[in-house]
């Protein structure tokens, strides 16, 4: 297992861990450090905290989160799932975000497509179905207009004179990034690329597009998506909360990356003996294939913003996609994804990464919720952020700025309004 192999070597471009542009200190939170005159860093033991806590507000009105539904989850590009999800042409999955249902399939030439799940006749859903196959076509169940598994209308009853090209399926903007779907209800999204910015070479060395599903579990947290977000990104509790985890890696080790405006992360390793995140940290499967040695004793954790949490093992990737159907309520999709030609070994198991990963969900969606409740409380206020909380402060910071930038840009469009007004009064 100790060997990267030789079609490893033959296919992939092995790229080495790096420690450049981290943040010193763990995994639990940057090291507040101040720069030095030679343009260095010193660490700053005499500061107790980096900021504080956001308004209760930011969890619990109604208000504000629609407005960041429609900020985050519908102006930018959010991961809808896997691409081997739809494997075949004529497969389908629906994603539902802000009161619109989404259509994620692929068509006959293989391309991923994503639709508004709205029949162009007289706005009746279509899909009912979570997922499932179009057996060549996708019809709607009321009238029978029927579309091409590209959108395209193909047929309408009774209206033989209808120009079929000008009602297909209303497009949603989707592209692939290793593996992984993104979509977008934004109709003119700037490109994938520019959100993800070195995020598409920073984990090259996984080859996360060759993964395969193996099982997926779903929560329903009661807690607002950014307490989710923000308990992913530090690791101060795991001693408390997570007694199993613990046991497998020190919770002060590793680097964070310094914040990045699409995503927050960072790497922690394992505890000496330890070779993999499950129930009792022995590897029974082959490292993937493409991985430093560095990268065998470690695990990254990321958060793509707005939702895909990305944990990548030495043997296995883990994503949880967060879905806000609340102010105080976030759908969870996690899954595990294993190398195939490990899934296809006749002694092949992976329940004790799954069982391992299942019981540490459920701790951190129930301390999220106590979270929620607490902050429900007229006593809350916001508090203070350890020097080892950086990630969720970077986090949080970003959520003001983004909301700050909105409300300069509605304020610049209402003068101009009002002034185009005054023009043509005058």
């Amino acid at each position: 297992m100790g060997v990267v192999s030789s079609r490893c070597k033959r296919t992939c471009r092995s790229v080495p861990s790096t420690s450049r542009g981290k943040e010193a200190g763990a995994f639990g939170g940057i090291i507040y450090c101040r720069p030095t005159v030679g343009g260095g860093f010193r660490m700053a033991t005499h500061v107790h905290s980096i900021g504080e806590t956001l308004p209760a507000r930011y969890y619990t009105d109604p208000a504000i989160f629609a407005e960041e539904l429609e900020r985050f989850f519908c102006q930018g590009w959010i991961c809808a799932g896997r691409a081997d999800q739809i494997s075949n042409p004529g497969d389908f999955f629906l994603r539902e975000i802000a009161d619109e249902s989404i259509i994620i399939n692929r068509d006959n030439s293989g391309q991923v497509h994503a639709f508004y799940n709205v029949c162009r006749h007289r706005g009746t859903r279509i899909c009912t179905a979570a997922e499932g196959k179009f057996a060549g076509r996708i019809q709607c169940p009321y009238h029978g207009w029927t579309y091409a598994l590209d959108g395209k209308l193909i047929g309408a009853p009774h209206m033989e004179n209808l120009p079929r090209e000008d009602y297909p399926l209303n497009p949603v903007g989707a592209e692939l990034w290793d593996g992984h779907i993104f979509i977008t209800l934004d109709p003119r999204p700037a490109p994938l690329a520019s959100q993800l910015d070195d995020l598409q070479q920073k984990f090259a060395n996984w080859r996360m597009q060759d993964l395969r599903f193996y099982q997926r579990r779903r929560y329903d947290a009661q807690a607002n998506w950014k307490l989710i977000i923000q308990n992913y990104n530090e690791c101060l509790h795991c001693p408390v909360l997570h007694p199993t985890l613990n046991q497998l890696t020190d919770y002060l080790s590793g680097d964070n990356d310094r914040p990045h405006r699409g995503y927050i992360g960072g790497t922690m390793g394992f505890k000496p003996g330890i070779e993999t995140m499950s129930l009792d940290g022995k590897l029974r499967r082959d490292y993937l294939p493409c991985l430093t040695e560095a990268q065998r004793t470690e695990v990254k954790y990321y958060a793509v913003y707005p939702n895909l949490l990305l944990s990548l093992h030495p043997d296995y990737m883990m994503t949880h996609t967060l879905w806000p159907r609340a102010v105080d309520r976030t759908e969870i999709i996690c899954e595990w994804h294993f190398h195939p030609q490990e899934m296809a070994k006749p002694d092949f198991q992976a329940d004790d990464a799954v069982k391992f990963w299942d019981l540490t969900n459920k701790e951190d969606w129930g301390i999220s919720q106590l979270s929620q409740a607490g902050i429900k409380s007229r006593a809350y206020k916001p508090g203070p952020y350890s020097v080892r909380e950086g990630l969720p402060h970077a986090f949080d910071q970003m959520v003001l700025e983004r909301e700050r930038r909105d409300r300069r840009n509605h304020s610049e469009l209402a003068v101009q309004r009002e002034e185009a007004g005054a023009d043509d009064r005058t």
